[in-house]
């Protein structure tokens, strides 16, 4: 008998039950299909997560306060910060002094900017009829634009004269200029901001959401406009630090510890403010993504298992109920590598069948957005679940097919 034969004979004895074999390629094609859809939504998130830091920039220190004695600054506070278990204290204010000696390239020769930061809160704008709460209103110097990678795509960002003239000028990103302007070009036009005057010059390239918080719905004013408009001359929410490159972000960020300790009397490794490194965090958050989507995985590969273990029930039912059919081939000499063959087509045809099934549908799956989240087609996990799935036939099918194949003829031919 040769291998066209027996892929005939198999292929018959899967049309013959053709529910029953439906449903069989049913359980590998949900395992199958899971598992790519799983990876694709981990590998969406975690992309998704890059990004979002990546518009901070690999290259930026973020400096904000915090209360000093008993941690709280986990992995992202400044080297040298070690468990502490005494008392907290009130954190000592960030201040303008501080942002000016991290400017002093003697001290810091690694650092290419500083910007520091006030954040006003509760701000509306209103042009004409249009009111819009702002979720972001920033004070900050121009510095700050390329720290953060945050273009202007129309007009111009503020530059250091207005920051000396402490003039009221606003860059608005897209979100605010949508509610405020709709189609209107907001150039040149004057907002109110909590009853303050200020005039558009620029609009920020639109970045999207991240996750709860629209990046886009923020405005930036020059830093004194905002102290003396709307948050007042006190302490900083923060510093931006740019590294003057990716590969001396680490030495800057030593670098700025060493004035900030010296500036606010830090003993002990008791620091009163903490550093967000945006490289190490990128590389903590891919680690962790990474986790979750094998994670992910491993869980959706359960379904493939069950899938298996369907593939050797039904075809153990196969067997059982052609055990005559068998007697009567192996009497008029079929040999026994016959029988092994055509069961073991079977059972890898329907974890074949339901494999390239699976892919197609998680193919079209990854079409569409999960949760928020765009899922990204990872081409190894549609190789790995097919040769999974077309192995978990062989496996899964070999025990069925040795049982058909060791049975003699003269007991399968007596077999009702």
């Amino acid at each position: 008998m040769n291998q066209l034969e027996i892929l005939r004979f198999a292929l018959r004895g899967l049309l013959a039950n053709k529910m029953r074999s439906s449903l069989t390629t049913l359980g590998i094609l949900i395992g199958v299909a899971a598992v790519i859809m799983l990876v694709a939504v981990g590998e969406g998130s975690s992309q998704s997560i890059q990004r979002n830091i990546q518009r901070l920039g690999a290259n930026t220190l973020t400096i904000s306060p915090q209360f000093s004695g008993g941690g709280g600054g986990g992995g992202m506070r400044a080297p040298g910060g070690g468990a502490n278990t005494g008392p907290r204290t009130q954190a000592r204010q960030l201040s303008l002094a501080d942002a000016k000696a991290l400017t002093d390239k003697t001290l810091a020769p690694s650092v290419r900017s500083v910007s520091p930061v006030v954040t006003a809160s509760s701000s509306t704008a209103t042009y004409g009829a249009a009111s819009h709460a702002i979720s972001q209103f920033v004070g900050t110097y121009p510095s700050y634009f390329e720290a953060v990678n945050k273009p202007v795509t129309k007009g111009t960002y503020f530059f250091n004269d207005d920051v000396l003239a402490a003039r009221k000028v606003l860059v608005l990103g897209q979100t605010v200029v949508e509610e405020l302007f709709g189609t209107v070009d907001p150039i040149g036009k004057q907002v109110s901001v909590s009853g303050v005057p200020f005039t558009v010059v620029g609009v920020l390239k639109e970045t999207g959401s991240t996750g709860m918080q629209d990046a886009d719905d923020v405005a930036i004013a020059p830093l004194p406009a905002v102290q003396q408009s709307l948050s007042g001359f006190g302490s900083l929410n923060s510093i931006v630090v740019q590294a003057s490159g990716a590969e001396t972000t680490t030495a800057a960020q030593a670098e700025v510890t060493a004035v900030l300790n010296q500036r606010h009397g830090v003993k002990n490794d008791n620091a009163d403010y903490r550093i967000l490194n945006q490289a190490t965090l990128q590389e903590t958050v891919s680690a962790a993504t990474g986790t979750f989507t094998v994670l992910l995985g491993a869980v959706a590969a359960i379904s493939l298992l069950v899938g298996g273990i369907g593939i050797t029930n039904i075809m153990l039912v196969t067997v059982t109920e052609r055990t005559r059919e068998i007697g009567i081939r192996k009497a008029i000499g079929a040999p026994r590598s016959a029988i092994l063959g055509q069961f073991l087509l079977e059972a890898t045809m329907l974890s074949l069948v339901g494999g390239l099934s699976g892919v197609l549908v998680a193919f079209i799956g990854t079409r569409f957005t999960v949760a928020g989240i765009e899922p990204v087609l990872v081409p190894s996990s549609v190789a790995l679940a097919l040769g999974v799935s077309v192995g978990i036939g062989l496996f899964f099918g070999s025990y069925p097919a040795n049982r058909a194949a060791k049975l003699r003829p003269i007991q399968a031919l007596r077999h009702e």
